[in-house]
């Protein structure tokens, strides 16, 4: 009962600052616009070439496919979700303890668990009806302009950018439990994200870290997927473990 109170009152606070807003807004933003980028985009290039340059350059530019949407959505979200979770994220925790607003609530008396869970999975939910609304605007703008996408493929695409977005959440809400400062816990979120593309880029690391989950979904998409089942499974024990290092270090902070 306590839970789905804090809840009740994270799911308000998103909406009454604007979080829910600014981020669906952003996601479907991008949702319909890569379909579009990815069909218009070589006519813009063939416009731009001179007229004396003739077919050998027109005939480099590739014709846009229905891979080329799906690769164009994919990189939009993953690129702005992530810093859209960093930044949503980043002053959950830290602004409350700087106000004191936090010590008022935990005197009603609300379980510290319980308040850092609901603020976790009222986020997850901002992103989710926000990826929910981007995926159908990309779906049917991809339908209009290149044809139909595989509807149980395209929810499992979405699934996996959706949890790939979620350890940037937790990741992030931990450190601004760590810190009062909004700004300290921006800086050490940005340093996890430096860190996770830092050892993305390492052979065979990759494959274990979220990003993994892109390809995955790329591939999925193409038809030609190649299964990362131990990125997912990092995944989500980093969400799992970030939490719980959260609410321990949480349980012995003064407020």
């Amino acid at each position: 009962m306590i839970f789905w109170v804090a809840l009740r009152k994270e799911l308000l606070e998103q909406w009454r600052s604007y979080r829910l807003l600014i981020v669906g807004v952003v996601l479907l933003s991008f949702g319909l616009a890569s379909p579009l980028l990815a069909r218009y985009t070589p006519e813009l290039l063939k416009l731009a070439v001179p007229p004396g340059m003739g077919p050998a350059i027109l005939n480099l530019i590739p014709t846009p496919t229905i891979a080329d949407a799906v690769d164009q959505y994919l990189k939009n979200m993953s690129q702005f979700g992530i810093l859209l979770a960093l930044l949503m994220t980043m002053g959950t925790v830290a602004q409350e303890k700087d106000k004191g607003t936090a010590a008022l609530m935990l005197v009603k008396p609300m379980p510290r668990g319980v308040f850092l869970g609901a603020k976790f999975v009222a986020l997850a939910l901002t992103f989710a009806a926000s990826i929910l609304l981007a995926g159908f605007a990309c779906y049917y703008y991809t339908l209009l302009l290149f044809g139909a996408l595989n509807l149980p493929m395209w929810l499992a695409v979405n699934g996996l950018l959706l949890l790939s977005l979620l350890v940037y959440v937790a990741l992030t809400l931990l450190c601004s439990t760590v810190t009062r400062s909004q700004v300290v816990a921006a800086g050490m979120a940005f340093g996890v994200l430096i860190l996770l593309s830092a050892g993305g880029a390492i052979p065979r690391v990759g494959d274990y870290l979220p990003g993994r989950l892109t390809g995955w979904a790329g591939g999925l998409a193409k038809g030609a997927a190649v299964a990362a089942w131990p990125a997912l499974w990092v995944s989500v024990g980093l969400i799992l473990a970030a939490l719980l290092v959260a609410w321990i270090l949480f349980e012995r902070q003064e407020l």
